[in-house]
């Protein structure tokens, strides 16, 4: 009895299962799907922040995967120098900030004959972002020195280290997609450019540059980033972003959403295909239209046995009652419950009640009767021999 009047939800959870959800009209859900299946409320969902994308047939794109990191693009870059020595008396360019061509960037004092002596306007070469200015007021300068670097970084250089058994599948004009650790949530699209004439000895690589568009000058020289390189591309391919996946490798799963029920994610294995750097081909397991969990799919996982259970959700869902087990709860199964719950007890809950008065009141009288027949045991009646008077001497 005590299985029957634990709740599924409870049973479930201390086998650290989750709780299913949709099943059709009439029929029983299989202990599989229950196992594989959580049910949430929308707190719950807020919660993990779940994100779900729709599963389609796409364009699938095969890619060779490498890391690089953004340079300047040659001849992008300038000096501000003096063609005679002299001593700075005004830095107007500074670090991190845009300058124009032939805008003034600092003045020198020429070491002349004067008084005061001749000053000297140095001008910035080309327009772009003031990288370096290596000067301050007072500094003695010569033409061999640096003052000011400008760079222009309207374009930039991404180089990738590609290995070298994947350099025969590029070739100039491949198109890349870019990604940053300074922006995760953006690409930058480029295509293949050049090949490097000369493979890296220590780490077995050969640069791939990509030219890439940078208006708001959101990349900088140094930084590091990730390429996808696109080298074929086949179309109807059924595809799920790689952030869907689940599992170890030879084990890979997904989360469905329940599309009759609010809030609930069937753990569904799936066979993988081809992956780029963005998609997976899935081979087998979802079907277009179905919405998979791209974003608090790991913390599913450990979601337990949800926040709503089975009987409650599919109750809500379908409008009528169902059974503990998510089962339809049809008059014919009420009644076999009520026949099933009579036949363990033998007997009605108030059949049991009025017994257990009867015997109650029978202990008691039972009871009395004893003490009744002590008491009238304890009066002897006198003898014979007591009544008889003593013959006199």
């Amino acid at each position: 009895m005590i299985f029957k009047t634990m709740s599924l939800t409870r049973l479930v959870s201390l086998l650290g299962l989750a709780v299913c959800a949709t099943f059709p009209l009439g029929a029983k859900p299989s202990p599989e799907k229950v196992a594989n299946t959580v049910i949430l409320d929308e707190t719950g969902t807020k919660n993990l922040r779940i994100e779900t994308v729709e599963v389609e047939e796409t364009s699938f794109e095969e890619t060779v995967f490498a890391l690089g990191r953004i340079r300047a693009a040659p001849g992008r870059s300038g000096i501000v120098s003096s063609r005679v020595s002299g001593r700075v008396v005004s830095v107007v360019a500074h670090s991190d900030t845009p300058i124009q061509e032939d805008a003034e960037a600092l003045v020198i004092e020429v070491r002349q004959p004067g008084n005061p002596p001749p000053v000297l306007s140095l001008h910035a070469p080309l327009a772009g972002l003031v990288t370096k200015v290596n000067v301050v007021v007072g500094q003695p300068v010569s033409p061999d020195d640096s003052l000011v670097e400008v760079t222009d970084l309207s374009v930039v250089h991404a180089v990738a280290a590609v290995p070298e058994h994947l350099v025969g599948k590029l070739k100039v004009g491949q198109q890349v997609l870019i990604r940053t650790q300074a922006y995760p949530d953006r690409t930058f699209t480029a295509t293949l450019a050049h090949l490097g004439a000369e493979a890296e000895q220590g780490g077995g690589t050969l640069e791939a540059a990509f030219h890439v568009e940078n208006k708001d000058l959101a990349l900088r020289p140094g930084m590091r980033a990730e390429f996808g390189i696109a080298i074929s591309k086949r179309e109807g391919v059924l595809a799920v972003p790689k952030s869907a996946l689940l599992g170890e490798p030879s084990r890979r799963f997904v989360y469905v959403a329940d599309d009759e029920l609010k809030h609930a994610f069937v753990k569904t294995p799936v066979v993988v295909g081809a992956q780029n750097d963005r998609f997976a081909e899935i081979l087998d397991g979802v079907f277009p239209g179905d919405k998979v969990v791209v974003r608090g799919g790991y913390s599913l996982s450990f979601a337990g046995g949800g926040s709503v259970s089975l009987k409650e959700a599919l109750d809500a869902a379908h409008g009528h009652e169902h059974a503990a087990d998510g089962s339809e709860l049809t008059p014919e199964k009420k009644a076999a419950m009520e026949a099933a719950k009579k036949g363990a007890h033998g007997h009605e809950h108030g059949d049991e009640e009025g017994v257990n008065l009867w015997m109650i009141v029978s202990g008691v009288l039972f009871a009395l009767l004893v003490v009744s027949s002590v008491r009238k045991g304890g009066k002897t009646q006198p003898t014979a021999e007591s009544t008889t008077p003593t013959e006199s001497a």
